[in-house]
């Protein structure tokens, strides 16, 4: 039997095969932990900042803080809209929570009726997840503890204090500065700054009327933003007391009008419809823009239910419209200030007299006078002063539409203002161009014919303006140079804007407005038709005016005389513009009562009270009228001993009598 043989060199081979392999193993293993204790190097030490702040966004999060709108004041400082705490209830849609059973344990500590609650829930359906959905608004003290104490127990409620708008003279300033409301999804754009996540919080509002909207992006400011620790399913744990991002408030606006001139307005309408709009016939600063009958504004911030604003929007008297600038109406017999000016443009003569019997007879029609036995032979200034309307009837129909047209554009008739705000309608200035235009598809009534000048020299036909127009077009008479542009923002943010007096002349020739100017002032001396209701009892300062009566429809036996026996929207309007005082005008008024069936009766009462509140105001007309009266003159001074001794009274005896 023959021994196995050792092959030495198989032997060998096999080992350097395996010391290869293990040295190749050895490599690759020494390459992977190179690698990975580089990569852990880096982590550690290059990209520690950066995992940092990793870490901590998953432990913090911020949450959006709408920003303190800004401040709207009056011309002397008198705050009109601001910001006051609010305790809010919101609720946030979050996983496994039911919306409906959630909102139905809020309703024993707070008042959510069953229709309420269904509409709710379906906001927070829609909501993004964890979005939060405003539930309650202007909760008690006593509600809002009760929430906090059981916030654990509810799942997506949060309350918190929050800021919401105020307007602390309810509907004084309504219609000029508006209100906010929430956010509707059509107010969310995916650009520019509505696009910003803010637009999503339930405490965020945006202007929705007036100066509220039209300079909304200058109020909001910009949002802040509140550091809060959160879980891991994002829900916030606590609040962390450093790292919050501040809120930058919005501009200051601060307005031309006057907090108590504005009131009184409101005050002296009282349950009556109409505007009014007060001018200083120095700067063109709006000192009051009112409409009557008014709303509450804060009414449609908490949140307006549908009878309520459906009761607002069917009442008669319409306080959502803006009578100043939006309400139109014929002036009336104030429009015969324009009629004149144009007259003597034209070249009449202001003295020639034309005869007033009471009517006058043209083109187969008798066109009335409003006294019915006539005013007799009127010059230019006593028509002015009776209000004859035989004589501006003859005027225009002898200078044509076109020239009244011209000089009430001139005046800012026909055209709409930059006040900032929207809302103004421009009205209509008839001329024959106009007719034309307005009856291009009916060529058989582009005509203009005569009997139509007749209507329009007293502020009828076709002719509309609005308040505004009226009193910007007394303050343009009464200053008697500058084509005055009315100016409502007076600054925003502490910038003052260009003033309304930075305008070119009026091209009148100023013997021709200082002709009207007297006629106006003649209107409100003994015997005019606006003396009695315009006397303001300031001492030696007085006030011109004209007034109107702006006719609704044709008279007939139900209605009677200015519509008085009939409804009250077939009634007549009652117009009067006015400035104060004649010897250096100071303000300008215009006063609309819608169908109050006479300017003197129920226009120039009211502007009477608005104008004395602006002139008390005034400290230079203040200083005026406070001024002793002079002494009158009582002769020479005798001297005392030449005066007769006082007779002397003695006491009485007990028994009575008095002897001397």
């Amino acid at each position: 039997m023959s021994e196995p043989s050792i092959f030495f060199s198989e032997v060998n081979e096999r080992q350097g095969v395996f010391h290869r392999r293990t040295f190749l193993l050895g490599a690759f293993a020494g390459l992977g932990l190179t690698a990975l204790g580089g990569r852990l190097a880096h982590l550690q030490l290059v990209e520690t900042q950066r995992y940092e702040k990793l870490s901590a966004s998953n432990q913090f999060n911020f949450r959006l803080v709408p920003p303190p709108r800004g401040l709207i004041l009056d011309r002397n400082g008198a705050i009109l809209a601001s910001n006051r705490p609010n305790f809010r209830l919101l609720v946030s849609r979050d996983t496994g929570m039911d919306p409906k059973a959630t909102l139905k344990t809020l309703a024993n500590f707070v008042p959510l009726d069953d229709r309420r609650q269904e509409r709710l829930a379906q906001e927070i359906a829609r909501a993004p997840r964890r979005s939060p959905v405003s539930v309650m608004e202007d909760m008690s003290w006593e509600e809002f503890s009760a929430i906090n104490v059981r916030m654990p127990e509810l799942d997506g409620v949060s309350a918190d204090m929050g800021e919401v708008r105020v307007y602390p003279h309810g509907g004084a300033f309504a219609h000029v500065i508006g209100y906010v409301a929430k956010v509707n999804k059509e107010d969310v754009a995916t650009t520019g700054p509505n696009s910003h996540p803010i637009m999503m919080h339930p405490g965020f509002r945006i202007g929705r009327q007036g100066v509220e909207k039209a300079f909304d992006l200058e109020l909001r400011g910009k949002p802040g933003a509140r550091k809060v620790e959160v879980d891991a399913n994002g829900r916030e744990v606590r609040q962390h007391e450093q790292g919050d991002i501040p809120a930058i408030p919005g501009k200051e606006i601060q307005l031309t009008l006057d907090v108590d001139v504005q009131n009184r307005a409101l005050e002296v309408f009282g349950d009556e419809s109409g505007g009014a709009v007060m001018v200083d016939c120095r700067t063109g600063d709006l000192l009051c823009l009112a409409s009557a009958p008014s709303f509450d504004a804060n009414r449609f911030v908490r949140g307006m239910t549908g009878a309520e604003y459906r009761a607002l929007a069917n009442y008669e008297r319409r306080p959502l419209l803006d009578k100043a600038l939006t309400g139109l109406y014929p002036p009336g017999s104030t429009f015969k200030c324009m009629t004149a000016l144009a007259a003597l443009d034209a070249g009449v003569d202001p003295e020639v007299r034309i005869s007033c019997g009471g009517g006058w007879q043209f083109g187969g029609r008798y066109f009335r006078c409003h006294k019915r036995g006539g005013h007799g032979p009127q010059n230019m200034r006593d028509a002015l002063k009776n209000s004859c309307d035989v004589y501006f009837y003859q005027v225009a129909l002898r200078i044509g539409p076109d020239q009244i047209a011209k000089t009430a554009k001139a005046f800012g008739f026909g055209q709409t203002f930059d006040i900032g705000i929207s809302g103004q309608k421009a009205g209509t200035v008839p001329s024959t161009e106009w007719k034309r235009a307005y009856f291009k598809s009916n060529p058989a009534n582009q005509k203009w014919f005569p009997g139509e000048s007749l209507s329009y020299g007293i502020g009828q036909g076709a002719l509309q303006a609005n308040a505004l127009q009226l009193a910007v077009m007394t303050a343009r008479l009464a200053n008697g140079q500058k084509a005055l542009n009315p100016r409502l923002i007076r600054s925003i943010g502490g910038v003052e804007l260009p003033s309304g007096a930075d305008v070119p002349d009026l091209p009148f020739r100023a013997d021709h407005l200082k002709y009207v100017f007297d006629g106006m002032a003649a209107v409100t001396e003994a015997g005019g038709t606006g003396f009695r209701a315009s006397q303001l009892g300031l001492g030696d300062i007085l006030m011109a005016g004209k007034t109107g009566t702006a006719q609704v429809r044709g008279y007939d036996n139900a209605g009677g005389h200015r519509g008085k026996g009939g409804p009250w929207r077939y009634r007549d309007h009652g117009l009067f513009v006015c400035f104060a005082p004649i010897d250096s005008p100071r303000y300008a008024l215009s006063v609309i009562v819608q169908h109050g069936m006479g300017g003197s009766t129920a226009a120039a009462p009211r502007a009477r009270e608005i104008m004395r509140v602006a002139l008390l105001k005034d400290p230079e007309l203040r200083a005026r009228i406070e001024k002793p009266l002079p002494m009158p003159d009582m002769g020479p001074e005798l001297d005392s001993p030449d005066l007769p001794d006082p007779p002397i009274v003695a006491e009485a005896p007990s028994g009575g009598g008095e002897t001397t």
